[in-house]
């Protein structure tokens, strides 16, 4: 336990990966601060909006996959001690794969190994099942009955309250960025505060580069992503729920979930746009964005071919350079650990990151039980982009 006055360890950034990493460094018994300059699972972050895939295909990753099965329960059990069970959909995740696309065949695999549900699907049972989709021919599927959407916003929302009621103490501030090496004491905040803690972590991500831009500001690529919300036919069940499941096209690269809570069919571009700052990127839809959103509509779901746009979001993506997670120590402070690197899938895995970060924090990494995961490190964070994480 820290002396008096001071937290064991300071968590700045109340994302997805901030909050979760707080939320069990509190239950192994630390003293916890949790900061966000924003407020957790703001406009502004990786993590809001209104909802998040979660799903257990993962190619030939297997400790995506496995910590995707492991991270489903705990937001599960999360909550319902929070009383909000339906922050969890369980829409399914269908995948939409074509000819013997090496990824999706790779992913049965992986899933078959590790203990998950899935069915695959042939053409004809697809078009069967799902006749609000147009199929092409040499397309088949992967449904995973068990996955399905995760209520972005309030789910990190959730999280930080139940990190509160276990005692982590949270305050709404901007940490300004440490400077020197060696053991860190206490960073400042916008405000003028001084925040001392025995260990930091900062889990920023978009952020992170504009932190640490000497060692991250060409190895955390924020990238702008936009989002449209499709108005539904009036009386038409079949893009909700349970008709309609969550989706993923991986030869277009586009992806989607059904209309849940009457906010309109969602659908998203999966590609990186172009780099930009959180703080100061236009948050409005840009018109070339939303003619492919449509397009692709128009052939994929051909009823929703002249649907309204009733909503669009923007946000960012914070990409490493093949998207790995980045969990490491800062290499000039022995007691600052750099947690990021969402790269656009993160957000399912909170759980299982928040054990894994509190368990290094806690046991001292390379030094300690606990390993840091080589794919994790950050010598392998590149300056140049090779996506080989979907």
């Amino acid at each position: 336990m820290s002396e008096s006055g001071k937290y064991d360890v300071a968590v700045i950034g109340a994302g997805v990966f901030g909050s979760w990493t707080a939320y069990c460094l509190q239950k192994s018994g630390a003293r916890v601060l949790l900061l966000d300059a924003y407020g957790p699972a703001n406009a502004r972050a990786s993590s809001g909006g209104e909802s998040r895939i979660i799903r257990m295909g993962y190619g030939a990753d297997e400790i995506y996959t496995r910590w995707s099965l492991h991270a489903l329960p705990l937001w599960k059990e999360l909550f319902a001690q929070d009383g909000c069970p339906g922050l969890f959909q369980p829409t399914g995740v269908l995948w939409i794969a074509h000819d013997q696309e090496p990824y999706a065949l790779a992913s049965m695999r992986m899933m078959q190994d590790a203990g998950a549900k899935f069915e695959k699907l042939g053409p004809d049972e697809m078009r069967r099942r799902f006749q609000q989709i147009f199929f092409e021919d040499g397309a088949w599927g992967i449904f995973e009955p068990d996955s399905g959407v995760l209520m972005a916003r309030r789910a990190v929302q959730a999280v930080v309250t139940q990190a509160q009621k276990i005692g982590v103490s949270y305050i709404s501030e901007a940490a300004l960025a440490p400077s020197g090496g060696g053991r860190l004491s206490e960073v400042k905040t916008a405000s003028g505060q001084t925040l001392s803690a025995n260990t930091f972590v900062f889990a920023c991500g978009p952020w992170l580069p504009k932190i640490f831009p000497n060692l991250l500001g060409d190895r955390i690529f924020p990238s702008r992503q936009e989002v449209f919300f499709f108005g539904v036919p009036a009386g038409n069940a079949q893009f909700s729920t349970p008709t309609m499941p969550t989706w993923i096209d991986s030869k277009d690269e586009f992806y989607g979930m059904p209309d849940l809570e009457s906010r309109g069919f969602k659908v998203a571009n999966d590609r990186h746009g172009e780099k930009v700052d959180p703080d100061t990127q236009s948050r409005i839809a840009s018109p070339g964005a939303m003619a492919a959103a449509k397009n692709y509509v128009a052939r994929r779901f051909p009823q929703l071919k002249d649907a309204p746009v009733v909503e669009t979001r923007v946000c960012q993506y914070e990409n490493t350079s093949n998207g790995d997670f980045l969990i490491d120590r800062h290499p000039d402070f022995d007691n600052v650990w750099l947690v990021g690197g969402g790269s656009g899938h993160g957000f399912k895995h909170g759980p299982s990151l928040g054990e894994y970060v509190a368990a290094l924090v806690l046991q001292g990494g390379a030094s300690g039980s606990v390993k840091i995961e080589p794919r994790f490190s950050l010598a392998t964070k590149q300056s140049t982009q090779n996506r080989a994480v979907h």
